[in-house]
């Protein structure tokens, strides 16, 4: 395809003939006067009360949605941007960032002059992927419909015309740099009135190998533009990106400036093998039994994908979604988004910025890094609510088992002892002291399970607990009570562990001593003294689950 925008060339401005605009709109309310202000020159108090936002247009949207308060990034986001400050945001997924930097661009084109025929738009948002595109302009026309504010979202994969036509005179653009190079090129579109540029998710279009495109696309756009970079790292290649693209800016960190996992996340671990994934219907039979069962899997390839969404649909009302679908069947895929299916099964694709509300995440493939297992499992508590995430970890995995490890120790989960081990035993082999991990794997990481998996109950370890014992923020769940800081393992005399966990974030003190299955029994085939296989044998089978939904029809509709 050659070099995308190498016939787009690099605009010289003369700033003395450009026409004048205006990027400073802020009016301080008396309530925010009044706050002190540290740690930053020149910077606005935090607005802490919508009102005290001013947004004339869209407090009526506002109002509807019910919030109490701005996020954190909402509450120093907005006041920077309403005073025309070029500005970075490091926030985890879920933070609010969106209408962080949509609606000061409202207000920033409500003072702008209107656009004549053959402008382009006045606000343009950059994004990675399609769907985190589309996301955004679904918040734009909810909330820029008060202040009849037209918006567009142009990406790859679909028909140029309609895009083409919902270009003129639209004044925001929210676009992929790919689609945008292309219709820059062509003439379809310009970037004359741009003075509001956002980068969103400036991390992950660098990951995707976009910067030449992104430095294409910012060298059409006026120099004395607003500019606005959210990320949720900060890397040098994005920190070398702001220095380019920005002037005199703020940087707003909202936590660590390290990826980090959701604290609100009960992270559960399960050290199996490859085999063992398919208790992935088990745990799911769980799961759709609760009130809210929205649920993520992802898998690492495409034919993984559409292999275990064939394999759902047979009980459930299952959706697939990887890079290889057409953008129709993509767009069909986001039912999942309005609850008209509950399990969508995705690569990585869907890894960020495509649904909101799910309450369960379910890694049946481990990614290969940490810093995609965190994008992952964020597609779950979201906006301050609780989630769950299930990670099956395979001894394939084991070159991961340490960041994994950090990831959960900061997010104050309980650590499975069997990844522990497996990260121990990595250490030893690198270490040159014998190979343990490979001569053991056979008894530590297969039929003997009796930690951290989401069997671990306190009645049983098996699935007749029941759905109101097994998930939520409030229960007793085998140990992983998600943000216990304090945890101490042990075991007695017959090879069973003991749990004893302090409180943490999730409220409940957690007391673990599962019991054994039955009489004392010799040593299984796999030398210890539980049976390969943990699951007590059923009493009856479960009522189908797919009662409660209608299965969704055969694409296309």
């Amino acid at each position: 395809f050659g070099n995308p925008g190498e016939r787009l060339r690099k605009k010289h401005w003369n700033l003395d003939e450009l026409p004048k605009f205006e990027k400073n709109f802020y009016q301080q309310h008396p309530d925010v006067n009044r706050r002190s202000m540290v740690l930053c020159k020149d910077c606005p108090n935090p607005i802490i009360k919508f009102p005290e936002a001013s947004f004339p247009y869209v407090m009526d949207v506002i109002n509807k949605q019910n919030w109490s308060e701005p996020t954190p990034i909402q509450a120093q986001g907005w006041p920077l941007a309403l005073s025309g400050k070029d500005m970075v945001g490091i926030a985890q997924t879920g933070s609010g960032k969106t209408l962080s930097y949509l609606l000061p661009a409202i207000v920033h084109i409500n003072h702008q002059p209107f656009l004549e025929r053959g402008d382009g738009p006045i606000c343009l948002v950059l994004a990675p992927t399609r769907e985190l595109a589309q996301q955004v302009q679904q918040v734009a026309a909810e909330y820029g419909r008060a202040s009849r504010l037209k918006s567009t979202c142009i990406y790859g994969g679909a028909p140029k015309g309609p895009q083409i036509r919902d270009l003129e005179r639209v004044e925001i653009c929210i676009a992929t740099p790919g689609r945008l190079i292309d219709f820059l090129e062509s003439g379809k579109t310009n970037l004359r009135r741009c003075t509001y540029l956002v980068l969103d998710e400036a991390d992950r279009m660098l990951d995707m190998g976009f910067e030449p495109q992104i430095r294409k696309i910012v060298d059409q756009i006026r120099p004395d533009r607003q500019t606005l970079m959210w990320s949720a790292t900060w890397p040098k290649e994005v920190r070398q990106l702001a220095e380019d693209f920005l002037k005199d800016y703020v940087q707003i960190n909202v936590g660590a400036l390290q990826l980090s996992a959701n604290h609100n996340i009960l992270q559960i671990v399960d050290v199996c093998n490859d085999g063992e994934k398919e208790d992935v219907i088990r745990l799911l039979e769980e799961i759709m039994s609760e009130k809210e069962n929205k649920t993520i899997i992802f898998v690492e390839t495409k034919r993984r994908c559409d292999d275990l969404t064939r394999r759902m649909r047979r009980d459930w009302p299952a959706m697939g979604i990887h890079g290889d679908k057409s953008q129709q069947e993509r767009d069909w895929v986001l039912n999942f988004k309005y609850g008209k299916a509950p399990i969508l099964i995705a690569t990585d694709v869907a890894s960020r910025g495509l649904v909101e509300d799910v309450k369960f995440v379910i890694n049946f493939d481990y990614p290969n890094n940490s810093e995609d297992y965190i994008h992952r499992i964020g597609r779950t508590g979201r906006s301050e609510k609780t989630g769950t995430a299930y990670t099956f970890f395979t001894p394939n995995n084991f070159k991961q088992a340490g960041d994994l490890i950090s990831v959960l120790r900061e997010a104050n989960q309980a650590i499975n002892p069997k990844l522990l081990q497996m990260a121990e035993d990595r250490g030893r082999s690198r270490g040159g002291r014998g190979g343990g991990f490979r001569d053991d794997r056979r008894d530590r990481y297969s039929g003997k399970r009796d930690f951290g998996s989401f069997r671990d109950r306190d009645n049983g370890r098996g699935y007749d607990s029941g759905p109101n014992k097994s998930f939520g923020s409030n229960t007793q769940n085998g140990g992983y009570g998600g943000g216990n800081a304090n945890n101490s393992y042990g075991y007695n005399g017959n090879g069973q562990p003991n749990f004893n966990n302090q409180p943490g974030n999730f409220g409940a003190q957690n007391s673990f001593q599962p019991q054994q299955f039955g009489p004392p029994k010799g040593p299984a085939q796999n030398g210890n003294s539980h049976p390969p296989f943990p699951f007590p044998q059923a009493q009856q089978h479960p009522p189908p689950p797919l009662v409660p939904y209608p299965m969704p029809p055969q694409f296309p509709q």
